[in-house]
Parts: C-alpha cells; structure tokens; sequence
C-alpha cells in the first residue's frame, strides 16, 4: 500500500516505520525539515505540508490507499486545538476527496467522555466532555463520520486513552517527581494504553476497520489511582502519593472524569491482540530503568 501518515511524531514515527518493516510504501507528512534525517531512517519518506494550510495541502496529489492522521496539537491551547483539529480535518476531507483513499484513520482521545460516574464506558455513550479542547475534538469527530455518511469518505475514527511508553507517561512521571496526589481517595479510575498497542490498533484500523465507525483504544485493565501508585509504590521503594487535590491533571485540557474504558469493540471488530494488555506489562522497562543503582 502507499500510506500517508499526517504528524510523525511520538505515534505517527514507529507507525510509520513499522508500516515500512511490513513493505508498504511510507510517506511522512510534517510542516518542517527538521525531522527528515529520522523520517528517512524509519524508511519513511519526507512531505513537507501544513493541513492547516489548504494552498499548502494543494500542492500534493492525494494519491494515497490508507491515510493516518496523527497529528498533534503541540500541547496548545483551545484555538490550537481548532486550527490543528478541526480546521486541520476539514482541509483534509476537501483534499482526499479529490482521489479518496481505501481507508482514513483519524485518532481522536476518550477524552470526548465527559462520564465521572465510574461506569463503564462504550462507543455508544453520550460525547460530553468538560473541557472545551474535549468539544473541539467531538466536533472534529462528527465532521469525518459526516464525511463518511454523505460524501462516501471511507473514514474510521479511534479514540485514545492515555498514552504511555518509552519517555512518556503524565501519571508516572508525576509519581517519581514526587508531585503527584490522589484525587477523591484515590478511587479515580484512569484508562492507559502503550504506545506501540496504538500502532497496532492504527495498523488494524487501516487493515479491517469500517468506514464511518469509532473505537475505542484502551488497554484490559483499567485501574484506580491507588492500585496504579500502589504497584508502583511496591516496585520502586517510594512512598504512596498522599491525598489532596490531582492540581497536575485539573488543567483546562485534563478534565477529572471517572469511567472505564471498553475495548471489547476493538478486540471483537478488529482482532486486535495488546503487546502490552495491562500497565504491569507495558512498564516493566520504566520500573526496571528506575529501580537501577544510581552512580
């Protein structure tokens, strides 16, 4: 297949790279040179295009048979978000519409659940989340499945737990910083997945996903704030977080929901089997860098 990935970064890189390994033809959309070196290396060949910008995006051919958009905000804010996002997707849509691929696959966040109830939580409950980034992406979710419905644009939208893995995990850095606390007792539930099971469910989604459907990507085990830090706690020899305000994650982009995440859709629809089905497997390497002698 020649395949389009939209944001090569901490997703889109090792997709992009493993979709090369598995002999596809890979293109790698970025708005700058600064990453070629790495794009060329993961057998991914540079494009230098902004979907922010339509004149930019005109001056490709969509010529591709599966589209990746895994683009990123940059951590900013709520106009970012519009622009990156929604702005972003729309552009995309007028664009692929032009030559439409076999498949588009957009990754979306489960932040779109705004659900703080503890219940279980499947692609079929109410969108409403509590931040206005969370909105944005429900907008931006609604324009591709419309796009799918009336114009025939074969697009698959997946929504992202929290995502983990080589230097990246928001809850175990704040643990080994020492700077994290538990919120309503510790009894919060948070949904993680690896980085590397995100490129298996992109790969899948591409492969077997259905044109105008949502999954969900999360891994097996959902797990309270203190079962996740008291495991930890166990493995590292650190104290448990003490109680208090979560101030790390209340930000206006970490709305405090409570739910659990199903990927029983995903693992039925898709077959998809985790490399790492719980946060036990999937840090075992973080746990045993830490748990290292320090010289």
């Amino acid at each position: 297949m020649r395949v389009l990935i939209i944001g090569c970064g901490y997703v889109g890189l090792p997709l992009g790279a493993e979709l090369a390994r598995q002999g596809h033809e890979v293109f790698g959309m970025r708005r700058t040179p600064a990453a070629d070196g790495e794009l060329r290396a993961a057998g991914i060949q540079p494009l230098h295009t902004d979907i922010t910008d339509p004149a930019s995006l005109a001056e490709i051919e969509p010529c591709f048979d599966w589209v990746a958009n895994t683009v990123s905000s940059s951590r900013g804010g709520v106009e970012d978000y519009r622009r990156v996002y929604l702005a972003g997707t729309r552009n995309l849509v007028n664009w692929l519409m032009r030559a439409p691929p076999v498949k588009l696959v957009y990754t979306s966040s489960t932040g779109v659940y705004g659900q703080n109830d503890g219940s279980i939580v499947d692609e079929s409950r109410p969108t409403e989340p509590g931040t206005e980034t969370g909105r944005v992406l429900v907008e931006t979710e609604r324009l591709l499945l419309a796009a799918a419905r009336e114009q025939g644009l074969p697009a698959v939208v997946l929504r992202l737990a929290g995502i983990y893995g080589p230097g990246r995990g928001h809850y175990f850095k704040q643990f080994v910083s020492g700077e994290m606390a538990l919120a309503d007792g510790g009894q919060r539930i948070l949904n993680m997945i690896h980085r590397d099971d995100v490129v298996g469910a992109i790969i899948a989604a591409l492969e077997r996903g259905r044109a105008g459907e949502v999954y969900n990507v999360a891994d097996d085990e959902p797990v309270t704030q203190t079962g996740f830090f008291r495991w930890l706690s166990a493995h590292l020899g650190r104290p448990m977080p003490s109680e208090g305000a979560d101030v790390a994650s209340a930000s206006p982009k970490r709305h405090l929901t409570n739910k659990v995440v199903s990927n029983a859709k995903l693992k039925a629809e898709l077959g998809c089997a985790f490399k790492y089905p719980t946060f036990r497997e999937g840090y075992a390497d973080e746990v045993a860098r830490f748990s290292l002698p320090q010289r």
